[in-house]
């Protein structure tokens, strides 16, 4: 038996065979718990050396209180329930999976798109019920040369990019963070946000969430946009301002919406945006395949064998951390 203690701190999968196909290797039988607060984490998870983690909040009071915690790995891309500079303070590795659903996160953004600029949704709530006619979703503009604007360009957007050029359109991106020489290579502009809301035909968003991006998209935001644009969200709810989204689709500021994720999942009763003809509603299902939830599976759990066996991980977020933990 394994000397280790590696706990699932919260989960809705039905099968934990990728990961325990991975962590036998080190003897390790995986716990499974359902914490949805810091106190179920800080009760329930007291022993562990690991944590594989997808909504429970990992707060500085969680870390500090969990004494044998070496590394925390996310169940996805984002991290934003993890306290990065308290598990960095303590010496705890934060893995994520960053290679996660590229090409479905991808694929679900571009059919958002289509479906939104085709109106395909539009259409076919119209024949079910009973309207054969084209005409209730005039006007609908040809989508060859006209502008995607990408809001963050990290792996995603990045081959997102690629489909979206097979389709003849023109791409822009806004990041800060990307050099000159990846814009190139993809054959992109990067713009300021500004021109990037001023120019777009269409708006993808793919931001972390985090104090900078929550609510970036605001109703000035919208308001700089093009009346007959549609914003696409695969990201996190909360980097639009639902109100703000609201109002400006209820004012015409743009022309409609494909959204995965939203500000509070699952949506309200009352939400407005339920009722609105040119808006498109997922249940955050962007990231699902078979076959994603089985690398993220497995590549989550050797993040945690990883860190166990003395090493670092190949995916690793808080990589100031290297210098307060001896791994090789």
């Amino acid at each position: 038996m394994s000397q280790f203690n590696v706990v699932v701190t919260d989960y809705n999968y039905h099968t934990f065979e990728p990961e325990k196909e991975v962590l036998k290797q080190m003897g390790i039988e995986l716990r499974l718990e359902q914490c949805r607060t810091e106190e179920d984490v800080m009760n329930k998870c007291q022993d562990a050396d690991a944590l594989l983690n997808q909504y429970a909040p990992i707060s500085r009071r969680v870390i500090e209180s969990l004494d044998n915690l070496k590394v925390i790995s996310r169940y996805g891309v984002g991290f934003n329930t993890i306290d990065l500079d308290a598990a960095t303070e303590n010496g705890v590795v934060v893995g994520n999976v960053t290679d996660y659903c590229l090409d479905e996160v991808s694929d679900h953004a571009m059919a958002l798109l289509l479906s939104s600029v085709r109106k395909i949704t539009q259409l076919n709530q119209a024949v079910k019920s009973g309207n054969w006619d084209y005409k209730v979703a005039v006007p609908i503009y040809r989508l060859r040369g006209r502008t995607l604007g990408l809001v963050g360009f990290g792996n995603i957007p990045q081959t997102l990019t690629k489909k979206a050029q097979a389709f003849g359109l023109n791409v822009i991106a806004y990041d800060p963070f990307v050099p000159q020489s990846v814009a190139e290579e993809m054959a992109i502009s990067l713009v300021s946000i500004d021109e990037l809301y001023e120019q777009s035909d269409y708006v993808s968003v793919h931001l972390p969430l985090n104090d900078q991006t929550e609510k970036l998209i605001s109703y000035a935001a919208f308001t700089k946009m093009k009346k007959d644009a549609f914003i696409i969200n695969t990201s996190r709810g909360p980097v639009i301002d639902k109100q703000a989204l609201i109002q400006a689709l209820q004012k015409g500021e743009i022309a409609g919406a494909g959204l995965d994720v939203l500000e509070v999942e699952p949506i309200e009763s009352g939400n407005p945006l339920l009722n609105m003809d040119q808006v498109i509603l997922n249940p955050h299902s962007a990231f699902y395949s078979v076959e994603s939830e089985v690398d993220l599976k497995r590549k989550a759990a050797q993040n945690i064998v990883d860190v166990l066996s003395g090493k670092l991980p190949n995916y690793i977020v808080n990589k100031a951390v290297k210098e307060k933990v001896k791994l090789k």
